[in-house]
């Protein structure tokens, strides 16, 4: 009897952090075929050897979010990859912090201070956006575009998930602090995209998912309260599992509790 067909998963940011965690568990996995993506070099590698006999596929490709057409090149090199079957699983944690170079490289183990509303730049916001909403638009579109999501016809098919890395600095109704304008900005649009996407794409479940305050590197020190993102990911991976058609759209943390917009 043939081998079931494999199950599908694009990570976006796996050079590191999250994205890494997330890449390695899925290359753990069984039949699994993961396409790893990022703007620096991915030093990951399939394991040597399985228990069940099967080997998984790593295909790694260089994509730079705030380039729409590197996004939209390396998507149409995914849709001709002739093993490449739609998508099952996409996790997008592809993203920066949005703080002020010059202030962060000035003040490194003080990251709040480089993104104020004093030291706060255009170019800063612009990048942060870019990179953050417009990187994650593009990417969602140019998918849906190629049919790289399950069609809502397809046979015996689970639908595809898409799950959003956001925050909950991009929630109106959490700011009760002030300060982090280009982070806090570029979430809120990224969450009001994927919401939008989620009722226009009713096909595909999309999920919005503040991981909690992890160390992945984004800022220079390690910040006061951050988990580690074995933590984080093992959470958010059980609230995966269990996603279903009537959370489509939904803004969670990591245990999948609602977040007010």
């Amino acid at each position: 009897m043939a081998n079931p067909k494999p199950y599908t998963v694009l990570v976006t940011g796996a050079a590191s952090g999250i994205g890494r965690c997330f890449t390695q568990h899925y290359l753990s996995q069984s039949n699994t075929i993961v396409i790893a993506a990022d703007i620096n070099e991915i030093n990951i590698s399939t394991p040597s050897s399985r228990p069940d006999g099967q080997e998984n596929e790593l295909i790694k490709i260089q994509i730079d979010m705030s380039s729409t057409i590197s996004i939209e090149e390396e998507v149409r090199n995914l849709k001709s990859y002739w093993t490449i079957p739609p998508l099952d699983l996409i996790i997008h944690s592809a993203g920066i912090r949005g703080l002020v170079p010059a202030v962060e490289s000035s003040q490194p183990n003080n990251p709040v201070a480089a993104e104020t509303l004093q030291t706060m730049t255009a170019e800063t916001m612009l990048r942060t956006y870019q990179i953050n909403t417009l990187g994650t638009f593009t990417l969602l579109q140019s998918l849906a575009n190629h049919d790289l999501f399950h069609l809502p016809d397809s046979t015996n098919a689970s639908p595809t998930k898409v799950i959003i890395m956001s925050s909950r600095m991009g929630s109106l109704s959490y700011n009760t602090a002030g300060g982090g304008y280009a982070y806090r900005a570029s979430k809120a649009a990224l969450n009001a995209i994927v919401r939008s996407m989620s009722l226009d794409l009713r096909h595909v479940i999309f999920a919005l998912v503040h991981p909690g305050r992890v160390e992945t590197g984004l800022t220079m020190c390690r910040e006061e309260g951050a988990i580690e993102v074995e933590e984080s990911v093992g959470d958010m991976l059980k609230v995966i599992d269990g996603l279903e058609w009537k959370d489509s759209g939904r803004f969670m943390d990591r245990w999948g509790v609602d977040i007010g917009w």
